[in-house]
């Protein structure tokens, strides 16, 4: 996850999936209440209905209570424990040590599940209760524990994306699990990164591995939910797997934000700027299934979990235990008031062992729109300037000056189609005025350092961006400075193939990255073939394209300009078809031949 705090309440309707009409969907909040009461009537006599963190469980309550006479309804927060006792168990996933951490964002992935949250004798009881006689639905997160889930007639998950999880956290829809009342909202959002959501994911995916749901609520708009069964939506994940598709992206304002993007996809215009698109970060965005008259949106990281092997391709999902390896956002500093801040990222070593994560975290930068005088910072100018750096960046936190920065960090001028790789421990930032697609490999969490942002002041808090140099200094790669910069992370690769109208190119490929970074420029049509391994692709220079299968070209997406398309391992050989005037690109990232290795 991505630390999406703040996401903007705004849900793009361009970004869809068009399915074929699904009858067996019950939609409205009274027609699902009555479903659910209907399976009652018909013999059924207990239910769990379990969800993501951040369902509206009271609204829940309220609907199936009116309509469930002669059904007890018992709600897992009967079963807590007290709240200090949950509270003291969560202490070393939600460590207090502000030298590394001085706002406390960061944590450790929890390793429990829900039955170490319930009261032994509450969850004993329960469990026998659901072997006796008298009608029951159990509500609430944990509803569909181990303990408990073997239980029941019949089983609901109810899911949320998670923009709308955020949300509702934010406007006081929902409160962490086992607390009594909400707590200040940056220690919410912290503990649900490491805790609520974690507990979630984890549970919704052994259900998905056991089969063992039998209905599925999509509940973002508690006011129009849609039930249906879970073989349905398998179904329905299927048929989307079936063609190329495009997630749902996420819009957040910032205080380097642009307005490229703003500008390119007509955002709200309450919206003071875009400085990230979430377009595929994986644990972060949604799916939108789409047939005349009616939407389900569900997260997308339900459907990586659902599809798994065909998706990912088998040897992704062995290596990276079903996990969606690689993220996907863009960064806008076009005509902004300035750079990203100055930052790096922890690798291998310190992230597992600091915060119980999968793996380092490298990223990319593919510049897609440059301004006058755009560069990205990357690098040191040469290795005795970290030393200083540091000196000048911590003399700053105590003064509140601004140092030249400049003098320390290499800077590569940017222009369409420049290509930088950013293994863990790399210094960088995005300057001012570029859009860049960012590419990154896989972790739960996000771990930027920030190690100068320019005396910056947080608009959602009214005090100083937080600084990371005591954690940027564990991690730092001082001899990486501007002669190295330039032999291995600037456009580091060559022509791959090429024939009439068409060549792709290898832009950028690392020993230390398990992903490679490749351009495809085409006057009208270029051919490629998954071969077991997902494909994603980014209209990077261009209006439009179609991206079919050449076995079945039904089989098709069409894809706008900065559009992120994903290719599933299973979809074979497909083109892409230039449906505009002039040649187009068309970014393509893929796993190196060799990503196994550098996976571990």
């Amino acid at each position: 996850m991505s630390f999406m705090f703040h996401p903007y309440p705004y849900k793009d309707l361009h970004a869809v999936n068009h399915v074929t009409p699904r009858d067996t969907v019950v939609e409205g909040a009274l027609p699902v209440a009555r479903r659910i009461a209907a399976l009652f009537a018909a013999g059924c006599r207990s239910v769990g209905l379990d969800g993501y963190a951040g369902t509206e469980f009271d609204v829940l309550y309220q609907l199936l209570a009116a309509q469930l006479l002669g059904v007890r309804i018992v709600r897992t927060e009967e079963l807590l424990l007290p709240p200090e006792t949950i509270r003291e168990m969560l202490q070393d996933s939600l460590p207090e040590d502000r030298s590394l951490d001085p706002v406390l964002l960061y944590g450790v992935r929890i390793p429990r599940r829900y039955e170490d949250f319930f009261r032994p004798e509450a969850l004993e009881a329960l469990r026998d209760a659901l072997q006796g006689e008298e009608k029951l639905l159990v509500l609430g997160r944990g509803a569909l524990c181990e303990t408990l889930r073997g239980h029941y007639n019949t089983r609901i998950w109810a899911d949320i994306t998670p923009r709308t999880a955020a949300l509702n956290y934010k406007y006081g829809k929902a409160r962490n699990f086992g607390e009594p009342a909400a707590l200040p909202f940056g220690a919410m959002m912290r503990r649900n990164y490491y805790v609520d959501f974690e507990l979630a994911v984890e549970l919704r995916w052994t259900l998905i591995r056991q089969g063992a749901l039998d209905w599925y609520l999509a509940a973002d708009d508690m006011g129009h939910p849609s039930l249906l069964p879970y073989g349905e939506l398998c179904g329905l994940f299927d048929e989307l797997r079936a063609k190329p598709l495009r997630c749902r992206p996420v819009y957040l304002e910032g205080v380097w934000g642009g307005f490229y993007i703003k500008r390119l996809r007509n955002l709200p215009r309450e919206m003071k700027n875009c400085a990230w698109v979430f377009d595929m970060i994986p644990m972060e965005v949604s799916l939108a299934a789409v047939w005349p008259g009616h939407e389900i949106e569900v997260p997308f990281f339900t459907f990586v979990q659902q599809q798994g092997e065909k998706l990912l391709g088998k040897p992704a999902y062995d290596a990276f235990g079903g996990y969606f390896p690689v993220r996907f956002n863009y960064d806008d500093t076009f005509h902004s008031s300035g750079n990203m801040s100055i930052q790096c990222h922890p690798d291998a070593e310190w992230v597992v062992k600091q915060h119980g994560e999968l793996g380092r975290q490298d990223e990319s930068y593919y510049v897609c729109v440059a301004g006058q005088d755009a560069c990205t910072y990357l690098g040191f100018e040469a290795e005795n300037t970290c030393e200083e750096f540091f000196a000048a960046a911590e003399k700053a936190q105590e003064t509140g000056e601004t140092i030249d920065y400049k003098r320390y960090v290499h800077a590569v001028p940017s222009k369409p189609g420049t290509q930088v790789m950013i293994p863990a421990g790399t210094i960088h930032a995005s300057g001012h005025n570029q859009v860049i697609l960012e590419i990154g490999s896989l972790t739960v969490g996000s771990y930027t350092y920030k190690l100068y942002d320019y005396q910056r002041i947080d608009p959602q808090t009214g005090l100083p961006r937080p600084i990371h140099l005591a954690a940027g200094r564990k991690v730092i790669h001082p001899e990486r400075t501007a002669g190295w910069v330039t032999e291995n992370l600037v456009n580091h690769g060559g022509v791959k193939r090429q024939g009439d109208g068409y060549v792709e190119r290898t832009v950028g490929e690392h020993e230390l990255l398990y992903f490679a970074l490749h351009t495809e420029t085409f006057d009208r049509v270029m051919e490629d073939n998954t071969r077991d391994r997902f494909h994603v692709l980014a209209l990077t220079e261009g209006e439009q394209v179609r991206i079919e299968s050449q076995a079945d070209p039904a089989r098709h997406f069409v894809a706008n300009y900065l559009d992120v398309i994903v290719v599933p391992a299973d979809f074979g050989p497909y083109r892409i078809v230039n449906l505009g005037q002039g040649p187009v690109t068309v970014h393509k990232t893929c796993l190196k031949d060799s990503f196994e290795t550098c996976a571990k």
